[in-house]
């Protein structure tokens, strides 16, 4: 709109008459009332000079050769960029029917010819004012849209982040009440192993001491079969020695995911993190009714410690994953509603981790996978609030916006998605090894 905001001038009238001396007449009477006016001898003249400048106000004769007012009216109101501009009518057709067609085609006030001057300026004035409120509220309206927008990212983030911290506390939880059990079994395991090793030794003496026992002992060992037992008993140690250790990883893992209690910048693996992570989503990653286990793939560089808040970088990580994990999941349904050989999904889906340095000052994590790929039109919008592709019920849209600002706004790095050419797509993160001040 080109309602001049600083009132220079009181607005740009543009008139459209076939009739050169109405349009001296008029262009008379405004120009000496403050107003910029610009004459149209033809509805073609004035359609061009309406592209050209925006009026604020159009004055429209109907009876004009080769293009009538009311077509006119009809291609202004058709045009995007002319369809708020107020349109006039002033003629010399006093018909109710005249006038009905004026404001079905979309004209906003009608004036009869021969005019007042003082009124046809008072309904200038008054269309010129009404358009002015009208943008003041549209701006007034789009203010409060982009506020209220703001104030429900804000509310969810901070849903979310809650969330976080949440399960965060309830896995350190889990994973401190685990350990001292777990430490109390991986403790002892050795004195067993010397205690049970001990009684072996024990029971081979009598044997070689006493090569004849009584029929009663006799019979338990055929009952206990007592040399698969001894032979056995080796194998038995060891899984339970596997079984704690696997246990002592995951309640690490746990740990190191939590990082509760680290709510500043500090120097962390950034590897430790990808790998708690992991073990947070191994039972997404395990074989389903629709599709094979997921395959991991780590191709670990050589990284420094990264000073970076831990916690909220294993969030990203989690975003990411899932993500990746909804894509392959996806990628299924759709081959199994395809009849083309060509659209099957590979037979292992496969999720591939890559950690390198790329100079003294910054390190690149990416994460691709080989699911259903990522269309340009939804790439162009991943990143922002409440947008998601999945179902409603399914998904905020906040993962990645979330994930955006804290590699981009907290960390001072680069995350970014591309789709492959093949099949999949790759979420790359780049982030500073030590932050800037």
């Amino acid at each position: 709109m080109s309602l001049n905001k600083n009132r220079k001038c009181k607005g740009n009238i543009l008139i459209v008459d076939d009739t050169p001396d109405n349009l001296r007449l008029l262009s008379a009477m405004l120009t000496a009332q403050g107003y910029e006016v610009r004459k149209a001898l033809s509805g073609k003249m004035a359609l061009t000079a309406c592209q050209m400048l925006l009026p604020d106000v159009v004055l429209l004769d109907i009876n004009m050769p080769q293009m009538n007012g009311y077509e006119v009216c009809r291609q202004l109101k058709n045009d995007d960029k002319t369809c708020d501009v107020p349109v006039i009518f002033i003629s010399a057709l006093d018909d109710v029917l005249d006038k009905v067609k004026a404001f079905d085609v979309g004209g906003v006030d009608y004036i009869t010819k021969p005019f007042n001057g003082t009124e046809v300026l008072l309904r200038i004035e008054n269309q010129i004012n009404l358009r002015w409120l009208q943008i003041k509220l549209q701006e007034k309206n789009i203010l409060l849209q982009q506020a209220l927008d703001d104030l429900k990212a804000a509310q969810v983030q901070q849903i979310q982040n809650e969330k976080m911290v949440a399960l965060g506390q309830m896995v350190a939880g889990i994973a401190h009440e685990v350990n001292n059990p777990i430490s109390f079994i991986y403790g002892n395991l050795d004195y067993a192993r010397q205690y049970v090793q001990n009684l072996v030794n024990l029971i081979q003496a009598y044997q070689t001491e006493y090569p004849r026992p009584t029929s009663k002992i006799q019979k338990i060992i055929q009952d206990i079969d007592l040399n698969f037992v001894i032979n056995d008993l080796q194998n038995l140690m060891g899984a339970m020695y596997r079984g704690v250790d696997r246990i002592r990883s995951m309640v690490l893992a746990l740990q190191n995911f939590s990082r509760h209690d680290e709510a500043q910048m500090k120097q962390v693996d950034i590897h430790q993190g990808i790998e708690s992570t992991l073990v947070m989503l191994q039972h997404r990653l395990r074989e389903t009714e629709n599709r094979p286990a997921i395959h991991i793939v780590k191709e670990y560089g050589s990284l420094p410690l990264a000073t970076c808040y831990a916690s909220e970088l294993n969030q990203v990580f989690m975003h990411l994953l899932n993500n990746a994990i909804d894509a392959l999941d996806k990628q299924k349904q759709i081959a199994n509603r395809s009849t083309s050989q060509a659209k099957m999904p590979p037979s292992q889906p496969q999720i591939r981790i890559s950690t390198q340095s790329l100079n003294t000052n910054r390190i690149r994590i990416s994460i691709v996978d080989n699911g259903a790929g990522i269309d340009e039109e939804v790439r162009s919008r991943l990143f922002d609030p409440f947008f998601t592709t999945k179902p409603v019920g399914e998904g905020s849209g906040l993962g990645l916006s979330i994930s955006y600002q804290i590699v981009v706004q907290k960390h001072k790095g680069m995350l970014d998605c591309t789709p492959l050419t093949d099949r999949g797509a790759e979420f790359a993160i780049e982030i500073p090894v030590n932050q800037p001040n």
